[in-house]
């Protein structure tokens, strides 16, 4: 059987963290932004989590 190859759309997407979880960007702070207050804004940039329901979806595609 040959190797699974990684989706390189996914892994550009999400890092794998040390536990092996995977972290993503919060979408929504690209543009629009004048609107959005600083808070919101602040929120947005930090990293978060990908959810444990679509986590070993995730990790398949990634071959993790």
């Amino acid at each position: 059987m040959p190797k699974m190859k990684t989706k390189k759309a996914v892994a550009a997407k999400l890092k794998v963290t040390a536990t092996g979880k995977l972290k993503r960007r919060h979408p929504g702070l690209r543009h629009i932004l004048t609107k959005k207050t600083a808070k919101r804004k602040r929120q947005l940039a930090r990293p978060a989590l990908v959810d444990d329901t679509r986590l070993k979806t995730y990790r398949r595609l990634m071959c993790v």
